[in-house]
């Protein structure tokens, strides 16, 4: 089994996950590459690389069960255990997303990636987590799942479009979130909530006021928590984000 700390990043291939793989990396950390797109993940990695990281591919739909399970079996045998997994990768399902006129297919489809590929990949990789000494796990949310921020009033409490099947399908994650942290309680497996911002990147045609890099900092700071730190916490920058 690896010394090194190992790291799986969801849809590392760009934007934020790519950020955050190189911030992790840069702690010398062995830091694997999710990806479904297998020219983008090799050209993620080989970048990667390039700038000092030990990074290594993953293939990896987090839409399809047996994608999961063989990415954990990689894992496995690159490294034997997985210490921190951020479940990064998710898609908006394109615009409309006004509540009468968005097709139900687009809920489903956001909330696929979003939330079932969230569950779908950690379950596979719990088993590795439960092998290291101070497993930490990441879930990429963001501000628009804040029902508080959502239903504000004032123009400081309210945050994004109309969005039914993206901003929904944060909150979802949210309360998912919640709910293996109850479960996990009793373990030293801390797993948190990360909103990165505003940030631009191709998920909202790069019309984002923040770099990916500094998106990726929430992710930083919540993989490396210390034992005994928060779980089942929201957090941006800032602080706390209100549910």
């Amino acid at each position: 089994m690896s010394e090194r700390k190992t790291a799986l990043v969801t849809g590392a291939n760009k934007g934020i996950g790519y950020e955050i793989a190189v911030g992790l990396g840069a702690l010398g950390w062995s830091v694997g590459v999710g990806a479904r797109d297998g020219q983008r993940r090799k050209d993620a990695v080989e970048a990667l690389r390039a700038s000092g990281v030990d990074a290594f591919g993953v293939p990896l739909d987090v839409t399809d069960d047996a994608s999961a399970t063989a990415a954990a079996r990689l894992i496995e045998e690159q490294t034997g255990r997985l210490d921190v997994l951020v479940n990064n990768a998710a898609v908006t399902g394109g615009i409309p997303q006004e509540p009468t006129l968005v097709d139900p297919a687009t809920i489903r489809t956001v909330v696929e990636t979003n939330v079932i590929g969230v569950i779908r990949v950690t379950n596979a990789m719990l088993p590795l987590l439960r092998r290291s000494a101070s497993p930490r796990i990441v879930n990429m949310s963001s501000s628009v799942g804040s029902l508080t921020r959502q239903s504000g009033t004032g123009g400081e409490q309210t945050t994004g479009p109309v969005a039914v099947a993206y901003a929904p399908s944060k909150t979802f994650l949210n309360a998912v979130t919640v709910q293996y942290a109850r479960e996990l309680r009793d373990t030293n497996i801390l797993i948190n909530l990360g909103c990165p911002g505003y940030v631009a990147t191709g998920l909202n045609g790069f019309s984002g006021v923040r770099t990916p890099e500094q998106g990726a900092a929430i992710a930083l700071r919540l993989a490396t928590l210390p034992d005994g730190g928060p779980t089942g916490q929201f957090f941006e920058d800032a602080g706390a984000v209100p549910w």
